[in-house]
């Protein structure tokens, strides 16, 4: 009888330490992304002040990319996300280049900018506020999407300069799978800026960080996240027709997706 207790112990035990485990991973992850945050804010503010614009945005966004970069080897390290981000290193010296992926998870962009030195984010204008974000992103001279025209503006000026703009093209995190529709603003920011529009295509088996989950639900580790490259599209002569054009694409390319892990 005492052998079979034991025996009947060891799953619920298991069970428990991987609970911990997963818990422990998730909390020690938002606390590092806060500090990480918080300690460049703090660089950021007085930089944004002093240095010329062009240095400003340059060294801003350096500074972003190294410090996602080593918050991505800490989710590597404690083995919270199995990472497969290669496909966008061949992007580097691609020249001006608006960056369309759909937008499955919160961390996206964080994840993106890991591998790029010189690119603006299309960003939430409630996100520049933010004590954690809205410093760096205001060093690095990240693009607001509060209004659409002025938007647009600076994105064509950011590429002019030859940056790279990050734009999710579904406007927001993918509320029904596999993709939410496109709105216009790629197809019209591509067409004025004349240059072309590369796809990525996101991956993931978790349902972690999606529209709707909330942050503090326990996911199943590790999180496996892949980044394909898509198809590059040209600059397009009609931003309408062009949104329904990567609608399909997105679609017919992430119909199947990963199996999901269960959470």
């Amino acid at each position: 009888m005492t052998e079979l207790r034991a025996v009947d112990a060891g799953p619920s035990a298991k069970t428990l330490s991987r609970a911990v485990y997963e818990y422990a991973a998730l909390c020690s992850s938002l606390l590092l992304f806060a500090v990480l945050c918080l300690s460049y804010s703090l660089f950021a503010v007085p930089l944004y002040v002093l240095l010329p614009r062009h240095t400003a945005r340059r060294l801003g966004r350096l500074g972003i990319m190294m410090g996602f970069r080593l918050y991505a080897q800490w989710l590597k390290s404690i083995g919270a996300y199995a990472l497969d981000l290669r496909a966008i290193d061949s992007l580097r010296d691609a020249g001006p280049l608006i960056l369309a992926p759909n937008h499955p998870s919160l961390i996206d962009a964080i994840l993106i900018v890991t591998r790029l030195p010189n690119l603006s984010c299309v960003m939430k204008s409630d996100l520049m506020g933010n004590i954690l974000l809205g410093p760096g992103a205001r060093l690095a001279r990240y693009i607001r999407n509060g209004s659409p025209r002025q938007m647009v503006r600076e994105a064509i000026a950011d590429l002019g300069q030859g940056g790279t703009v990050l734009l999710f093209p579904e406007g927001t995190r993918t509320t029904r799978a596999p993709v939410d529709m496109p709105t216009k603003s790629v197809g019209v920011i591509a067409r004025r800026a004349g240059v072309p529009v590369q796809t990525l295509l996101i991956e993931t088996d978790s349902m972690f960080l999606r529209k709707g989950c909330p942050m503090w639900t326990r996911p199943s580790l590790p999180i496996i996240y892949r980044v394909r490259l898509g198809r590059r599209f040209d600059p397009p002569c009609d931003p309408e027709a062009f949104r329904l054009e990567l609608d399909r694409y997105y679609r017919s390319e992430l119909q199947h997706g990963l199996p999901r892990a269960a959470d």
